[in-house]
């Protein structure tokens, strides 16, 4: 298989290219999204002790009864130690580390949130960083410091939240909050019946998922500053929890297993890719590559290049169910991808190969990710924390 992965809320992503090792440099893509100039030299630390690498220390000698260790613990997290209440130190026989692999790191933990995080914004050319949480709250970081400068109540569970400059989206119940990151201006999108799940924006529009399994459009109207109603696609019997553009078409995933694949210039459902067997947890689009996410413990890879049909050119098998995706270049340009299993951990493999790159562990699920500039990338847990990374090498 010639692919690797990305993620793209808006354009079609340039870190992707079908043909490997020789992998496009993003800064000379004309599809490339920029880093902003200001992330270049960012430098996250720990809000209370200025370590730039807490907890990733790696233990692994004893147990308690002074035996050897045996090695097929080794990549085995110790939970007391996750909780950071594990009293046998070295002697312990589980890991002591909050991942395996040395090409990435832990910088630091942002501690704040309640409840599970939902979604993480890093605007294009800001220095904040936004998390959403199901505590009902939407946090500012501020990217040079670590620390929480702002945290807006939102009232109901943060289901969703994208940034689109100069937008920032926020999906709750009922409604879509949107916010001008510049001007600081407000407004509510109304029209959708319970949660909503995933947001995505392309030529000008808004799409949202929603629990009742309609897939809302809004088209952004220049003159009246304003988002007015476009449409309502119908198709899926259950809630859409995950949208992804690429190119002409949008792809939604739901909770009634189906992918389905829609023309935004007509709006209508083109195809229903039904391969999966459980929830259809996450998407992601790559040129021409879909991958898709699952209860059903695979990530498949879909090849959308010619105008037949989609078909699967890959599936990938993990022991346990796969809730999120994310995909992103190390710092030598080579493309990876990370997959959160409902194991609490997230696996980080090479693309195409699918070798095994490192793993990060959580103490619970990680729901949320998000690549950064300067190989920082961020994870979303359920506990509320928010964990930030870099590549090492």
């Amino acid at each position: 298989m010639d692919s690797e992965a990305g993620r793209c809320n808006r354009h079609r992503c340039s870190f992707l290219h079908s043909q490997l090792p020789d992998a496009q440099d993003p800064s000379t893509s004309s599809t490339s999204k920029r880093v902003p100039r200001q992330y270049h030299n960012l430098v996250w630390q720990n809000p209370r002790t200025g370590d730039n690498n807490e907890g990733n220390q790696s233990k692994c000698g004893k147990d308690p009864r002074g035996e050897n260790t045996d090695p097929s613990q080794c990549d085995k997290p110790c939970k007391y130690f996750l909780s950071r209440t594990c009293s046998y130190g070295e002697r312990c026989r589980y890991l002591h580390s909050w991942s395996i692999g040395d090409t990435f790191s832990l910088i630091t933990p942002l501690k704040g949130h309640k409840k599970v995080i939902s979604a993480i914004a890093l605007p294009s050319g800001s220095d904040k960083l936004y998390s959403g949480s199901k505590d009902g709250t939407v946090k500012v970081w501020d990217c040079q410091t670590g620390q929480c400068v702002a945290t807006v109540n939102m009232g109901r569970e943060v289901g969703c939240m994208i940034s689109v400059e100069p937008w920032l989206f926020v999906g709750i119940p009922d409604s879509i909050k949107v916010w001008n990151t510049q001007t600081g201006a407000e407004m509510s999108l109304s029209g959708p019946t319970g949660q909503v799940y995933a947001l995505v924006a392309a030529n000008d529009m808004l799409f949202a998922g929603t629990h009742d399994g309609r897939i809302l459009v809004w088209r952004y109207s220049a003159p009246t500053n304003c988002f007015e109603p476009a449409a309502s696609l119908l198709g899926h019997s259950l809630a859409v929890i995950s949208l992804v553009v690429g190119g002409t078409e949008l792809y939604s995933g739901s909770m009634d297993k189906a992918i389905k694949v829609w023309d935004l210039t007509t709006f209508r459902c083109v195809q229903t890719l039904a391969d999966h067997t459980n929830v259809v947890m996450s998407l992601l689009y790559w040129d021409q590559f879909l991958f898709s996410c699952s209860l059903d413990n695979t990530v498949k890879i879909w090849c959308t290049s010619t105008k037949e049909h989609l078909k699967v050119i890959y599936t990938h098998v993990e022991e346990h169910g796969v809730i999120a995706l994310c995909g992103m270049q190390d710092l030598k340009g080579k493309p990876v991808l990370m997959c959160s299993l409902n194991d609490n951990s997230v696996h980080l493999y090479d693309l195409p190969s699918f070798n095994k790159r490192g793993t990060m562990f959580a103490k619970q699920e990680v729901r949320t990710m998000q690549m950064g500039p300067g190989g920082i990338f961020f994870t979303g847990d359920g506990i509320g924390e928010l964990k930030v990374w870099k590549w090492s090498m």
